[in-house]
């Protein structure tokens, strides 16, 4: 339960029509939100809805507050207070500092009174843990790792050797930071392995979803700087550079050795690769491929729309006649030009 006094501290703003006692228990759609609910209304298409809202209190626009039947707090992002808001609701305990009896820690780590482990989790030696980190059930911290402060594991998540996290981390279930890269070289029988000597470098603030891969570099560290945002079942390869404030959405692929500048966004699925420099505020529609630099801000998109299977039958087998098309174009185009000079020179 939550008093909405203590919910308009955390966003500094003013009460505007609602009552400072009014206490609620959760946060709910516009549409089904009841008397000890919070809403909200972030965009002008959910206002017709409005009109018959029965939520405790809605956030909205200061425009917006003459359309609303309830009580309402005015914000100019209703959406960004939603989020600066939605933890007070978190029905997740934090968990109790202490060592479960069966979490495995070497003597040579450091890990604070204040932190949590929990069942069968390890910690390898060298490794260091800042102030009130938090390691759910199986989690794994190799040798020499650096964890900072607040930093929370959640279950299955391995940690390799000598990575770094900075603080305020979170890493979901079962993500893998720093693993090898795809480093081989090609012999006469077969591969010759790479071994990856460097590292990965997390800022601070980073959240990793599960099931993420992050490769450590083959010679300088792979590198994920502050504010980033990672969905899951992405794979980053080893020597990428991340910039700040990017977002990548889910089953997102780097190659390796990529940089990505400040405040990018990746759709689902964008494919990019190797060896590429992307400038800040680029940003990616669903399923792109990223091929070469991009050195202009923007938003870039590529791939083939859905169609009904019929059509793009048709159109797939024309895509393979595209090259044949363009030399018979070009030759004509030679053609054309040759009789336009003809005719001049008749002139």
């Amino acid at each position: 339960m939550v008093i909405l006094g203590d919910l308009v501290a955390r966003l500094g703003c003013e009460p505007g029509s609602a009552d400072l006692a009014i206490e609620l228990d959760g946060i709910a759609p516009l549409g089904r939100a009841g008397p000890r609910d919070l809403a909200f209304v972030s965009e002008a298409r959910y206002l017709d809805a409005l009109g018959g809202c029965q939520a405790g209190c809605v956030i909205l626009k200061p425009e917006w507050q003459d359309r609303c039947p309830v009580p309402s707090i005015c914000m100019d992002d209703p959406y960004l207070a939603y989020a600066k808001v939605s933890g007070l609701f978190e029905s997740l305990e934090p968990p109790a500092a202490g060592v479960h009896p069966s979490a495995v820690i070497d003597p040579t780590a450091t890990v604070p009174d204040s932190v949590s482990i929990g069942p069968g989790a390890f910690v390898d030696a060298g490794a260091v843990l800042g102030e009130g980190v938090t390691l759910g059930h199986g989690a794994s911290v190799g040798r020499g790792a650096q964890l900072g402060k607040n930093c929370r594991l959640w279950p299955g998540v391995v940690i390799y050797h000598d990575v770094i996290l900075g603080d305020d981390c979170v890493v979901h279930a079962n993500s893998v930071v720093g693993a090898d890269g795809f480093g081989f070289a090609k012999r006469a029988d077969g591969w010759e392995k790479i071994s990856q000597l460097g590292s990965v470098r997390i800022g601070n603030r980073v959240d990793i979803g599960a099931s993420v891969t992050i490769d450590r570099g083959a010679l300088d560290d792979t590198l994920v700087e502050d504010d980033v945002i990672i969905d899951d079942q992405v794979h980053i390869a080893h020597n990428c550079v991340i910039g700040r404030r990017t977002a990548i959405a889910g089953c997102v692929g780097m190659a390796g050795s990529t940089e990505i500048g400040e405040d990018c966004t990746f759709a689902g699925q964008v494919g990019v690769s190797g060896h590429l420099k992307i400038c800040d505020n680029v940003h990616f529609s669903g399923q792109a491929r990223v091929i070469k630099n991009i050195d202009e801000p923007g938003s870039y998109s590529s791939g083939t729309p859905l169609e009904p299977t019929k059509q793009w039958r048709k159109n797939a087998v024309r895509f393979g006649q595209l090259d044949a098309l363009q030399r018979r174009i070009v030759k004509l185009e030679a053609k054309l030009a040759a009789l336009d000079e003809a005719v001049s020179d008749d002139d």
